[in-house]
């Protein structure tokens, strides 16, 4: 899709930097990782649904 190389990778990052600075990104990935994680929670619990099961039955049993 997009053929990004190291030079233009350096850029962005070097704009990200300037306009978020050097405290705030850390807290940025932070709630980035979190927002994945409750994603994929989410994701799997529909799947758990779709397949008849409950995540938490499975324990209980």
């Amino acid at each position: 899709m997009f053929g990004l190389g190291m030079q233009e990778v350096l850029v962005i990052a070097l704009i990200v930097l300037l306009l978020f600075g050097g405290k705030k990104i850390p807290e940025l990935m932070k709630g980035l990782g979190k927002g994945v994680k409750s994603f994929k929670e989410g994701m799997k619990e529909i799947d758990d649904k779709d397949s008849g099961t409950d995540a938490n039955s499975q324990h209980n049993a």
